[in-house]
């Protein structure tokens, strides 16, 4: 599954370009920005899951440079900071960068100014947001402003909420927590032992659920997190889960967000319907392998 997810990746990698736009105060960053910060920080994970030599190693170190490229090597994502100093999802792509040893002087530098400021420390998010910043931070350097563990308890996950309250947003808010929280699965030892305990009984019912409604990609996602804990993931429910995905991969490595499910409801096939979900399950796959000792070697350095 992993090859064929990163065949599509390279195959596909023009739909990651940055347009001419892209610093345009209009353009969508959901269609720009997103697209290319999520393929970067899969790639960091992949090369860093993956021995050297292997092809999934090679294959992602390739497309991380292509990435690293469309941003100028950070000249654009300095420019793009500066344009909007108060966002932070610059900072949020140029850490994934950062944290595979590309670096942009001009933006780490800017990056320490504005980490300084009044805005940047009082601006409000979301407490699953800010705990996307603070890994953000870390991995660029700059002084942490909160305690992650004091923000988890913010998040729906970090509540240990009523186990039949779980439906889509809850499940991508949970499984971006715990990305957070363990730097992209890179330390299984990150999430408290109460949720932990609490994500072991109720991640494989929730996992059931989304795959018999064809949810693959917050399939591909949950299945990511049973592998960024310390917990070794049940045998069978990953048995279940790769057997429910690789029914959903077409033969050209795609998968959809969603198939029809038991509504029957329309399935966008294009880039834009799978590309994230395509991502995700390289990014799953890579992480189970590297935690059930398959044929990529965990904890290589990128």
């Amino acid at each position: 599954m992993a090859d064929n997810a990163l065949g599509w990746v390279s195959a596909n990698r023009d739909g990651f370009r940055l347009g001419e736009d892209a610093l345009a105060p209009e353009a969508d960053v959901n269609r720009s920005w997103k697209p290319l910060g999520e393929l970067a920080q899969v790639c960091v994970t992949v090369r860093s899951r993956t021995a050297p030599g292997t092809a999934l190693h090679e294959r992602a170190g390739e497309l991380l440079s292509f990435a690293w490229e469309q941003t100028r090597e950070g000249g654009l994502l300095l420019d793009l900071q500066r344009l909007e100093p108060a966002s932070t999802y610059p900072l949020e792509i140029y850490a994934a960068f950062a944290s595979a040893g590309l670096r942009h002087p001009g933006y780490d530098s800017y990056a320490a100014l504005l980490a300084r400021t009044r805005s940047w420390r009082l601006t409000e998010h979301q407490p699953n947001r800010r705990l996307g910043l603070l890994n953000s931070e870390r991995r660029c350097g700059l002084p942490a402003r909160d305690d992650a563990g004091a923000v988890l308890r913010s998040t729906w996950l970090g509540g240990l909420p009523e186990p039949w309250t779980f439906e889509r947003a809850a499940g991508y808010t949970l499984t971006h927590v715990v990305f957070h929280l363990t730097d992209w699965g890179h330390d299984i030892e990150a999430v408290p032992g109460d949720v932990v305990a609490y994500l072991d009984d109720w991640l494989p019912p929730w996992l059931d659920g989304c795959l018999e409604d064809e949810q693959w990609d917050l399939g591909c996602e949950l299945l990511a997190v049973a592998a960024a804990l310390p917990s070794t993931p049940d045998p069978a429910m990953l048995a279940r889960a790769f057997a429910g995905l690789a029914g959903a991969q077409e033969e050209s490595g795609a998968i959809p967000e969603i198939g029809p499910g038991p509504s029957g409801r329309p399935v966008r096939r294009d880039f834009v319907g799978t590309y994230h979900s395509t991502l995700m399950a390289l990014f799953a796959s890579v992480l189970v392998l590297a935690r059930s000792g398959g044929p990529v070697r965990a904890g290589v350095p990128a």
